[in-house]
């Protein structure tokens, strides 16, 4: 189970925490293929960001520890 934040006393699940820390990576990544053209390589730019967003948010998911107390 993923932990919860708490932020002055409201709790924020760890899983919303992660797709925002996932879509300030996502604005991060497609700058940079901006900058350096490659998102001209696309046909659908919307459906590369998604998918971007998607495979970050799951890399972030997979690399954070669980944390539990059942067996």
């Amino acid at each position: 189970m993923i932990v919860d934040l708490s932020v002055g006393g409201v709790l924020i699940p760890g899983l919303v925490v992660l797709a925002l820390a996932a879509l300030v990576a996502t604005m991060a990544v497609v700058r940079l293929l901006a900058v350096t053209g490659v998102h001209r390589l696309f046909a659908h730019r919307a459906l590369v960001e998604l998918a971007v967003f998607v495979l970050l948010y799951g890399l972030l998911v997979q690399c954070l520890p669980s944390v539990g107390t059942l067996p």
